[in-house]
């Protein structure tokens, strides 16, 4: 028997993997659909990645999910999962970025799902990190705090997302927010 830990609470994570599902899965999509908390049809919930993983861990044929960070940190197994272009794929930073190059045509505020990409190598289950910036910071020396730090973020910083556990950005990502990064006044 197989049984299906999710998380019990509304987390990003829940949001990415309804997404994903919603998109591989009409019936998911019309029964459950995509939020940070669904109405899961079956299973156990769990607080947390922690709880999740470790109700898994704790019995036999316990499937469930968390994000690709925590699962490298615990040193958790996992297995792969078929993309759109029909590659069973193994979550990874490479094939991560690879999901967010395979974006053609992203929006002027970068609200975009990168879940289920095109790609061979595009692993389906992946999201961008967001942060929301103001177009206007009045005070001079938090403005050029601000834009200093996100310009480092997108080039030295970039250097230690491996280290961290995080994807790195596809150049066509940086060098749009860059332009976006320009217009802060």
């Amino acid at each position: 028997n197989i049984t299906v830990v999710h998380r019990s609470d509304g987390s990003g994570t829940s949001n990415i993997f309804t997404d994903y599902l919603s998109k591989v899965s009409p019936e998911w999509k019309s029964r459950v659909g995509s939020n940070t908390a669904v109405n899961w049809p079956v299973g156990l919930g769990g607080k947390g990645n922690e709880q999740v993983a470790g109700m898994v861990q704790q019995m036999s044929g316990g499937i469930g999910y968390v994000e690709l960070i925590y699962a490298l940190q615990n040193k958790i197994t996992y297995g792969s999962v078929k993309n759109a272009a029909g590659s069973f794929v193994k979550a990874n930073l490479a094939t991560t970025t690879n999901a967010a190059a395979s974006l053609k045509n992203m929006p002027a505020d970068f609200r975009v799902s990168i879940t289920n990409a095109p790609g061979k190598d595009a692993y389906p289950i992946a999201s961008f990190t967001w942060l929301l910036i103001p177009t206007r910071i009045e005070d001079p020396k938090k403005r050029e705090a601000l834009v200093s730090f996100l310009k480092w973020m997108l080039a030295d910083g970039q250097k230690d997302c491996a280290s961290l556990g995080y994807a790195p950005l596809p150049k066509e990502v940086v060098a749009r927010e860059l332009k976006q990064i320009a217009q802060i006044h």
